[in-house]
């Protein structure tokens, strides 16, 4: 329809639906399925509740405008159309691999754990006034930042024209490894690195609370806690605010759930701008996003490029000043030529012919982006006054254990149910996959917050099944035609697989007869009835005796309730990873030890 302008009407004859009719017409169908409004609604670890609608009536506060306080918009008042900066981690000193990255794509370089005598060897080729420097010295942040002094003086390079962070990060150290934070080491460095007015010093890294199991709020309002432990420190030796702000670089995790990531990186801008604004320097907050280790799998690490661009594709939009893509081989070992040349490619792709960076701040104005981005900061800023309250960082590093671990327990359940699915491990794992095989990577720091991988109680049963002779089987016990058992059975085959459990079947069966023929013949001692309520009325009963009486040693059925003699019920919401360790029990096969669970 044309409106008496001559502008084209969209859907001008269409009456505006508003909300309650939504509201009423999405009640009807779901009463018809017997659910309620309520299983539309998905809540975070952070007790955020993540509506199926959002409209203008969902009211924030003003986002402002890019490159102004209070920067949930964006550092810079162009926002990320430049470009961000794609930074490459490196932990073993390999000069023609570093050279590689900087040749096809990379603008940086993250250091990370490599032997500060290498750095000279390693940046040999490199041009040190094009290519910022990330280094990550861990405990020895102090050697490895003169270190990496040494070689900016060296070099034919003017000290204004040095780039990057020499990763002094104390608080991220205790975090990582109990040990006291060394705040007079950071004194030290601090004064060595002066000569060069726009490198940074610092690292606040948000990791170590994301790889313990945290969520989203809790990184950030313990990042921001350290950030301003940070700020105390510096200034108390001499520097003002806002030379104390320029020193600070933010390291963030990005994940795989997009619309969290996006909204992560716009709350901790507005979060920092917050603090530097009462710290009386107002500042946008320089952040560093590095797709999340814990999400990384070591079984069919291929799904992990998935993982990693849709994490990359979160930070990009969220702003995040620099984006670092894990290779997708990272849990298993150090990464080679191919994986390296994917991670970089990932962000090649989105920035150059995705064009991801050609829009300011694109989720900008998306309601439930808006909603989303002030809900989170809300949940961290309520975090961030709990750590003060209870003294700040470093003296709060219990509280903030003691809430990070209730998290992990909260998230080890739906992994355990696999609500929170992890494809090609809990969810449609290929029993048949080759291995991929690296050089293991150098240790990390370890001792204080632990590091959870969210796949690792599935893989640590997977290594276990592998180990044995002959791989443990649990025989499907398929009652009545294909349409009667097959849902229930793919449910069952997939749930026992995910622990690297073999599942041959009946297939269709019509007597009680060729259950036990076939159980007997697929030589294995635990079988699952898998079947429809009908089946289950009319067979459950005489199969599960009959297959006691040929020797199975357990017996499970698929669904929730069932007259005959069951060991155990596996349906859609049970613990997988109990059903499986009962399994294990079972058959006697041993499992390592000290898995996060």
């Amino acid at each position: 329809m044309m409106e008496p302008s001559g502008e084209l009407a969209l859907a001008a004859e269409f009456p505006t639906p508003d909300r309650e009719q939504w509201l009423e017409l999405v009640q009807g169908v779901l009463r018809k399925s017997g659910a309620d409004f309520g299983s539309l609604i998905t809540t975070t670890y952070d007790g955020i509740e993540v509506q199926p609608l959002y409209t203008a009536a969902d009211q924030v506060p003003d986002a402002g405008f890019p490159g102004l306080a209070p920067f949930t918009r964006g550092g810079r008042p162009q926002g990320a159309v430049e470009g961000w900066d794609v930074r490459q981690q490196h932990r073993v000193a390999d000069r023609n691999a570093v050279m590689a990255d900087l040749e096809n794509g990379v603008t940086s370089l993250w250091l990370k754990g490599l032997d500060p005598t290498t750095y000279g060897d390693v940046l040999a080729d490199v041009y040190l006034d094009l290519a910022p420097i990330v280094i990550d010295g861990g405990v020895d942040f102090l050697d490895a930042g003169r270190a990496m002094l040494r070689v900016w003086d060296q070099r034919p390079v003017l000290p204004s024209e040095v780039r990057g962070n020499l990763g002094a990060d104390p608080l991220g150290v205790q975090a990582r490894t109990g040990q006291a934070a060394d705040f007079t080491a950071l004194t030290d460095l601090l004064g060595k690195a002066r000569a060069f007015p726009e490198l940074r010093v610092v690292v606040v890294d948000g990791l170590p609370f994301h790889e313990a199991g945290g969520s989203d709020a809790q990184e950030l309002g313990a990042s921001l806690a350290a950030g301003v432990a940070y700020l105390r420190h510096l200034t108390e030796t001499g520097l003002s605010v806002a030379e104390a702000v320029r020193l600070l670089e933010f390291r963030y995790a990005a994940s795989a759930d997009q619309f969290l990531t996006i909204a992560k990186f716009r709350a901790a801008r507005r979060l920092w701008a917050r603090v530097t604004e009462v710290a009386g320097a107002p500042s946008a907050q320089l952040q560093h996003a590095v797709t999340s280790p814990a999400m990384m799998t070591r079984r069919d690490p291929w799904v992990n490029m998935l993982r990693t661009t849709l994490a990359c594709f979160g930070a990009g939009l969220g702003g995040a000043d620099a984006v670092t893509v894990l290779p997708f081989d990272a849990a298993i070992g150090l990464s080679d030529d191919f994986s390296r040349r994917i991670a970089r490619n990932t962000q090649s792709l989105l920035l150059e012919e995705s064009r991801l960076a050609g829009v300011i701040d694109p989720a900008g104005g998306s309601w439930y982006v808006e909603r989303l981005t002030d809900d989170l900061a809300h949940a961290a800023w309520a975090w961030f006054q709990e750590i003060e309250a209870a003294g700040g960082l470093p003296e709060a590093f219990d509280l903030v254990a003691e809430r990070v671990a209730v998290t992990w327990e909260n998230r080890r359940k739906r992994l355990a149910d696999r609500s929170d699915a992890i494809t090609g491990v809990s969810e449609f794992p290929n029993l048949g996959e080759q291995p991929v095989v690296r050089p293991p990577a150098p240790e990390e720091l370890s001792g204080g917050l632990p590091r959870i991988r969210y796949a690792e109680p599935y893989e640590v049963l997977r290594d276990a099944a592998e180990a044995t002779p002959e791989r443990p089987k649990v025989f499907l016990a398929t009652l009545g035609p294909v349409a009667a058992h097959t849902a229930r059975a793919s449910f069952a085959a997939n749930l026992f697989q995910a622990g690297g459990i073999e599942t041959p079947n009946a297939g269709p069966t019509k007597t009680v007869e060729d259950v036990v023929e076939r159980f007997r013949e697929s030589g294995a001692r635990i079988a699952c009835l898998c079947g429809s309520e009908t089946s289950y009325a009319e067979l459950a009963v005489p199969v599960a005796e009959a297959l006691r009486a040929a020797g199975a040693e357990r017996i499970l059925l698929a669904g929730k309730k069932s007259d005959a003699q069951i060991d155990e019920h596996v349906f859609m919401g049970c613990s997988a990873l109990d059903v499986l360790e009962h399994t294990f029990e079972a058959l006697a096969v041993p499992t390592s030890s000290g898995v996060q669970r």
